[in-house]
């Protein structure tokens, strides 16, 4: 993501690969997570310098797979932890529930869906969730082919459009957000679970459009640019001020980890989480996306040691204090 991460990245390689080299025998405790690519830059900022910290006495690792396919593993009991880039669905919970896998939710940053296009295209530097909608819809697959389909003052070229797989939760987000129901989406788009090839997409086309978390747009943000969105009060551009005001709406979301409860039970779990949410602000800012509150932090830690398990946040929509929702009864 940056050149200090990718340091960090070469120091954790160094310290990891002194612990191999010191023998098999006393092999590292190794901590296994999946999940978001959106949540990704952050855990893995995370666990280059919990590793770091430890000197590779403790070994972690960090896949994409997307949300939905990190929440499988998760509920078969093969991570440790899910990287979410929304809140668990009812499906993952039965799912859960039914190999017995309890789960700590922890939100840790807050993203702004990234609507972008090239940096050539001088016609749509604002866009509403209702041509979004149009665009996006499943009706709208073979039907809305052209710019100038959805505003006649567009030029009559074919749209080329980028947006994450169907495994993503950013894709399950921006799609009920948008369209009104999760997952509901017209299919004749590129997609994948690496936003990097999302970007290279929209950079090389003029005529592109695509979406995904903020971070992966401000990385690249000479070689795209952002669209903003109008949701009824005029357009307005994803940052840090209208993320907390609330004015970016409604594609700005909570993202998560969700901790396997049986996992706790090792020493090196949950020196990790601990570490996580004590250095959460400071690595969620360098990897762009936007920190919680300190009370939230803290409460993740307090659900931690009182191992309170279940969700707080199925179906509460995109009106949210955070700090309020942690404090609810979960739902198993």
């Amino acid at each position: 993501m940056s050149n200090t991460i990718h340091f960090r990245t070469l120091i954790a390689t160094i310290f990891l690969s002194a612990s191999i080299t010191a023998g098999v025998a006393n092999a590292s405790p190794i901590i296994k997570i999946d999940g978001s690519s959106t949540v990704f830059p952050i855990t893995e900022a995370v666990a280059e310098d919990f590793q770091i910290a430890k000197r590779g006495a403790i070994r972690v690792t960090v896949g994409i797979s997307g949300t939905g396919g990190g929440f499988k593993k998760f509920c078969r009991n093969e991570i440790d932890i899910v990287n979410a880039s929304r809140s668990i669905t009812q499906l993952e919970m039965d799912a859960c529930k039914q190999e017995g896998v309890q789960y700590i939710e922890m939100p840790i940053a807050f993203d702004a869906l990234t609507i972008v296009v090239n940096p050539k295209n001088t016609w749509s530097k604002t866009i509403t969730i209702d041509e979004l909608k149009r665009i996006w819809e499943p009706g709208a697959q073979g039907v809305i082919t052209h710019w100038n389909q959805i505003n006649p003052a567009w030029p009559d070229k074919k749209i080329k459009l980028y947006g994450p797989g169907a495994d993503s939760g950013t894709f399950e987000y921006f799609t009920e957000a948008i369209v009104g129901k999760a997952k509901s989406s017209r299919g004749d788009f590129t997609a994948s679970e690496d936003d990097n090839v999302l970007v290279q997409g929209v950079a090389s086309d003029i005529y592109a459009l695509g979406f995904f978390g903020f971070a992966y747009y401000i990385e690249n943000s000479k070689k795209i640019n952002a669209v903003a969105v109008d949701s009824g009060n005029g357009g307005v551009i994803p940052s840090a001020a209208t993320v907390e005001n609330n004015s970016y709406k409604p594609l700005s979301r909570p993202i998560f980890i969700y901790v396997n409860a049986k996992s706790t039970e090792k020493p090196e779990i949950n020196e990790f989480v601990n570490f996580y949410m004590k250095n959460a602000p400071e690595l969620v800012t360098e990897v762009k996306y936007f920190p919680l509150s300190k009370e939230v932090y803290n409460l993740n830690i307090e659900h931690l040691d009182k191992k309170k398990t279940g969700t707080v946040f199925k179906d509460m929509g995109t009106n949210i204090k955070l700090e309020d929702i942690l404090k609810l009864e979960s739902s198993l």
